[in-house]
């Protein structure tokens, strides 16, 4: 799937010389946290609705307030987690998007982005999220790639989810009949296992034991 077939076109930008007024007519025919201004072709940058609701004198000129301009874009080549974290830094629903040319050439919506990444491989109805946990040190990608792997597992993608004190959490996808070995192989070397899993044999093991103990003290 093609990220720039999402590249929407149906949204008229504004130019300096807009008025207030009808940018915020803009916001009633569209859901959209920004709208880019644009001239000749040049994006200028993007007023936030919520800058421009504050403004009392709506027949004023956009002009006036350039300084309420935030300066945010992508481009063709981008990838859909690159866009996710645009999307996140900006606090907005829809990204300009510039050509090779740094022409404008219309936007992406976060909705649509979402979609793509939600029907993404490394989302797989059938795949497990596990998430690890060790210093940051002595944690190595290829490690992690290499445990699950030498599992009959395959790793769908894998990425650093949390950053805490000196130790680091990688969030992984994987497609595997056998969790509990995969678990166990990253104990073997010293990972930690944030959550829980349903898999988790050695876990499950643990808790009998406990269990047993706490009936025979009662005894």
């Amino acid at each position: 799937m093609n990220i720039n077939d999402y590249i929407l076109k149906d949204l008229k930008t504004l130019q300096l010389k807009s008025t207030v007024k009808s940018a915020l007519e803009q916001y009633e025919n569209f859901s959209i946290s920004h709208i880019p201004v644009v001239e000749k072709g040049n994006l200028i940058g993007s007023f936030a609705e919520s800058d421009l609701q504050t403004i009392e004198k709506k027949e004023d000129l956009l002009s006036n307030y350039s300084y309420l301009l935030s300066s945010f874009f992508t481009d063709s080549e981008a990838t859909v987690l690159e866009l996710l974290k645009l999307f996140a830094n900006n606090d907005c629903n829809i990204i300009p998007v510039l050509n090779s040319n740094k022409i404008y050439i219309w936007y992406y919506d976060l909705a649509d982005v979402l979609d793509v990444f939600s029907n993404s491989p490394f989302l797989y109805d059938e795949s497990t999220t596990l998430i690890i946990e060790k210093n940051e040190k002595e944690y190595s990608m290829s490690e992690i790639a290499q445990i699950v792997e030498s599992n009959n597992a395959r790793l769908l993608g894998m990425y650093i989810s949390l950053r805490k004190s000196d130790n680091i959490q990688v969030s992984l996808r994987i497609l595997t009949k056998d969790m509990n070995e995969i678990i166990q192989t990253f104990r073997r070397y010293n990972y930690n296992l944030v959550l829980d899993h349903k898999d988790d044999v050695y876990l499950e093991d643990l808790k009998d034991r406990s269990e047993y103990l706490k009936k025979y003290l009662k005894m």
